[in-house]
């Protein structure tokens, strides 16, 4: 852990007073466009600074969103676009969570207050929404191979075709990433690969506490700015300008340059990891200090080839609630901004939670259990297991590819892993789920939080693809439960079928209560047949929540006089042959439905498997789910009736 001497007065734990410019207007009314900023003093960016964190807390404190991450980068993105000519120069943000001032300071400051509603502006950054925007993501660790992509691009669209002369671009490039999220694999294999091509390129690692690195302290800020300081910088400028005009020999240029990284190296141990890389290192900066980190950021622009500047920050800064939990103030419902309070004090238990406590109760009936999550322990509802037995507990980070392989692992020697892990971010292991887990057969548990539609986080977020590729793969079992009851009973399952992997996935959200009861074995590929009626000719197969949609869809055409049959598939593979094909046959219209893309789903997969029993002759076949689009953000009951499958929408679609 890096703990920083960034000193935490009692005045920058409140919400910031609104200040404004010598003309009584405040500031942040004058700023429509970042090169409004790049206009003002240096007092009055920092008064920027304070505007910009009232602003922040009086948006999201009435609509919610992510909070603490973008209350600790005030200054930093304040300092980006006083420093780089963007849009020019390209900002490339990682998962966007820190977002949001850089909205406010790119045209978007009005619409702040819709952000992740439906219609509104993304949580996120989308090429689509500003050309400020120039690289969109919602999944870590992306900035650097994203930004170093563009520096080559750059580099070689400057090239001048006619005569062959290579003529570097002007253009900068930086990615901001956070200390968190160079846990992901993927943030390495970039600098590796940057350090190779040695373009102009900035890497800005925004470190809130949770760096690679313990705290070098200030003798390192000391030799750091000796090192690449300004005479440093400018000495070396002039050094090469000799060298390129043959005054002085490359070679000893060169071996002057290794000499001041092993000298650098040998006195910082972040320049030491990040000089292997062959990134030139400046910091620790206070990321607070809006002229230092200026001061930093000019530096690095001087830089021949690839540099870090290392800037120190406070998640949640300014605001003293998000400042003592940062993890609670991430992403935020709304909130009474004087006090820090929710205003929703109470909810049903989410499936989360429901995850977390059946898998503590499971662990201590079965010593061979562990629960893996990838930097989710919160959202995974793995931090009940955190806290009960930390022993059975693994957290890998923002690694999901070697979580899904550490599982294999433990699998093969005779542990039982429960791998939490939300639905979009098994995506990025799936290479891992093929390989290292399904062609050995393991039996490792993937439970897949926020299957479906995610709600406000929007498509990068939205798990609508998972029961596609899974079951697309030989040897798992692939189910869903429609509520947090069945849920308990899946993970028991999971763990009793003893061979071969299993995943279940499930929604984002809250469900209905319910009474514990005991665990019970769900024998694998049975549905369970909810409502039925001998006049049936409506057959309505749904997974997951969305078999509550069909009963109700039910009553509703029972009340017209025309009764439904309901089937809860429960197991999308193995599908339950008896009675899917015994109750097709009895049936003129099926109606499948599910939140989960159309392509590769339930409904796909009870298409294959009635045409090969050869029961579809004179059927009416509908499949109900999301179409051959990505589902853009808002409440899932937004989205559930955008994309026509919720109770209304079965109904509908049953009368057409």
């Amino acid at each position: 852990m890096m703990s920083t001497n960034i000193s935490k007065n009692s005045d920058s734990c409140r919400p910031a007073l609104k200040s404004s410019g010598s003309s009584g207007t405040p500031l942040l009314d004058k700023i429509s466009l970042p090169k409004d900023l790049r206009a003002l003093s240096a007092n009055d960016l920092i008064e920027l600074c304070d505007e910009l964190r009232t602003e922040l807390v009086s948006s999201v404190s009435q609509i919610g969103g992510h909070f603490a991450s973008s209350l600790g980068v005030v200054e930093l993105t304040v300092a980006l676009h006083k420093v780089f000519n963007t849009p020019e120069d390209r900002l490339v943000w990682d998962v966007g969570h820190q977002g949001y001032i850089h909205k406010i300071l790119t045209g978007r400051r009005a619409n702040l207050r819709s952000v992740r509603q439906f219609n509104g502006i993304s949580g996120f950054l989308r090429r689509e929404e500003s050309i400020y925007d120039c690289f969109g993501a919602g999944h870590a660790g992306t900035s650097i191979s994203a930004a170093t992509g563009m520096a080559e691009s750059n580099y070689h669209s400057a090239v001048e075709r006619a005569t062959g002369q290579e003529v570097p671009t002007k253009r900068q490039v930086v990615a901001v990433i956070g200390d968190g999220s160079l846990t992901a694999g993927m943030a390495f294999e970039a600098l590796n690969h940057a350090g190779q091509l040695h373009r102009k390129l900035i890497v800005v690692l925004n470190d809130n506490e949770m760096s690679i690195a313990p705290n070098v302290g200030a003798l390192s800020l000391f030799l750091s700015k000796a090192v690449t300081g300004k005479v440093s910088t400018n000495a070396r400028r002039h050094f090469k300008h000799l060298v390129e005009k043959g005054l002085i020999p490359h070679a000893l240029y060169r071996a002057l340059d290794r000499a001041e990284e092993a000298a650098q190296g040998f006195l910082s141990t972040p320049a030491m990891i990040f000089g292997a890389f062959g990134f030139k290192y400046i910091g620790p900066v206070d990321g607070h200090n809006l002229p230092a980190v200026i001061d930093a950021l000019e530096r690095a622009k001087d830089q021949d080839g690839p540099v870090i500047v290392h800037a120190l920050t406070i998640k949640g800064k300014g605001y003293e609630p998000a400042e003592i939990d940062p993890v609670k103030y991430h992403g935020v419902t709304p909130f009474t901004a004087a006090s820090g309070v929710f205003k929703k004090t109470s909810s049903p238990k989410s499936y989360s939670s429901v995850l977390g406590e059946a898998l503590v109760e499971i662990c201590k009936l079965d010593s061979r259990v562990v629960g893996i999550t990838a930097a989710m322990p919160d959202g995974t509802g793995l931090k009940i297991l955190q806290k009960e037995m930390p022993e059975r507990y693994f957290d890998v980070g923002i690694a999901e590819q070697h979580g899904v392989t550490f599982a294999a692992g433990l699998a093969a020697e005779g542990l039982r892993p429960v791998v939490a892990i939300y639905s979009t971010f098994l995506q990025r292991a799936f290479d891992q789920v093929v390989h290292d887990v399904c062609i050995q057969n393991l039996p490792v548990i993937f439970a897949l939080d926020r299957g479906g539609l995610a709600g406000a986080d929007g498509p990068t977020h939205h798990g609508v693809f998972d029961l596609a590729y899974l079951r697309s793969i030989p040897n798992i079992t692939v189910m869903a439960p429609r509520n947090g009851a069945q849920l308990r009973q899946m993970l028991y399952s999971s763990l009793k079928y003893e061979s071969g992997p299993v995943a279940f996935r499930f929604p984002r959200g809250d469900t209905e209560e319910f009474e514990k009861t005991s665990l019970e074995i769900i024998p694998k590929g049975t549905a369970e047949v909810v409502t039925t009626s001998k006049d049936s000719k409506i057959l309505i197969v749904a997974i997951g929540p969305c078999v509550q949609f069909a009963i109700d869809a039910a009553e509703k055409l029972f009340k017209e006089g025309k009764p439904a049959t309901v089937v809860d598939a429960r197991f999308i593979k193995p599908l339950d042959e008896n009675v899917l094909c015994s109750l097709a046959k009895t049936h003129d219209l099926i109606v499948t439905v599910e939140d989960h893309v159309k392509v590769g789903g339930l409904g796909s997969a009870l298409l294959e498997l009635l045409s090969e029993k050869d029961l579809l002759t004179e059927k009416k076949f509908i499949r109900l789910g999301i179409g051959d689009e990505f589902v853009p953000h808002g409440n899932q009951a937004e989205l559930y009736k955008l994309c026509g499958f919720d109770a209304e929408g079965i109904f509908k679609a049953c009368k057409r």
